[in-house]
């Protein structure tokens, strides 16, 4: 396990424009990933609540794999909605990727995002297990 805290980029255009990482290992092995939208390629993805939702937990999943870690590490998932009519198909989504998984999730009804096309949100924890992964 490493000693130091490791932080990940992946060139978001807000990462550099408000100064914080896409995502954080702590010593011990706790993994901290920020807000992750439905943003491919510096562009708002097309889509509704589940699509936006997928897209979002993906984002995350390539902050994840960047540490050496997938989905099956993923303890706590936040997923924050602009409206409560979303909340099956935002549910809908996170079933579908974290069934296996079960992690301890939250969802919070917000009044809204940086850009107003963004109806979801998520963040993710993780934790590499000692003696495991990169930093083993």
């Amino acid at each position: 396990m490493t000693s130091e805290v490791r932080r990940v980029t992946t060139g978001a255009p807000w990462e550099e424009q408000f100064g914080y990482s896409r995502a954080v290992e702590l010593p011990g092995g706790l993994v901290l990933v920020a807000g992750c939208t439905s943003v491919v390629d510096g562009q708002i993805a097309d889509g509704g609540p589940y699509d936006q939702a997928v897209n979002s937990f993906n984002v995350a999943f390539g902050a994840l794999e960047k540490l050496g870690l997938g989905a099956e590490h993923v303890v706590r998932t936040r997923m924050y909605i602009t409206h409560a009519r979303d909340v099956e198909e935002v549910g809908r989504a996170h079933k579908e990727l974290f069934d296996a998984v079960r992690p301890a999730a939250s969802m919070i009804i917000v009044s809204g995002f940086v850009d107003p096309r963004l109806v979801v949100e998520v963040e993710v924890e993780a934790y590499r297990p000692a003696g495991t992964g990169e930093g083993a």
